[in-house]
């Protein structure tokens, strides 16, 4: 599909529409694809042909204090991943402490097994159950 003579004129169009909080046809987001709709083009128009408005649109966004919404939603993902990052040393701190705990409990278990084998082989050597009825 070839590009129709006025893109880069509704492009900038669109841009000054919702740069200017008044979006037409598209929901007014700072996104390229938001601008597109808006301007009635391919999302592609903005990222092969016009690569030079794009970069312009998210300089004026910018430029006017706002951040790209683009950007804002990897800034909440990537703050997400970071706390789900600080549970799982947490979990893992936790689960290496249980590991050493069972280590020890397992140890102390073969030493007491050890320690009823030989008192079996003494002579006269006896066990006796706890517990049992």
């Amino acid at each position: 599909m070839s590009p129709s003579h006025d893109e880069r004129a509704r492009i900038q169009t669109a841009m000054e529409r919702i740069l200017g909080g008044k979006p037409e046809t598209s929901n007014g987001a700072l996104t390229i694809v938001a601008l597109a709709t808006e301007a009635g083009v391919p999302r592609n128009a903005l990222t092969q042909r016009h690569m030079d408005l794009k970069n312009l649109f998210y300089e004026k966004v910018r430029a006017s204090g706002r951040t790209p919404d683009s950007e804002r939603r990897l800034r909440r993902e990537t703050n997400r991943l970071k706390r789900l990052r600080e549970e799982d040393r947490k979990v893992i701190q936790q689960l290496k402490a249980d590991n050493e705990a069972l280590i020890g409990a397992l140890h102390l278990a073969q030493l007491q097994n050890e320690e009823l084998r030989l008192q079996l082989t003494e002579p006269g050597g006896t066990i006796h159950a706890i517990g049992r009825s």
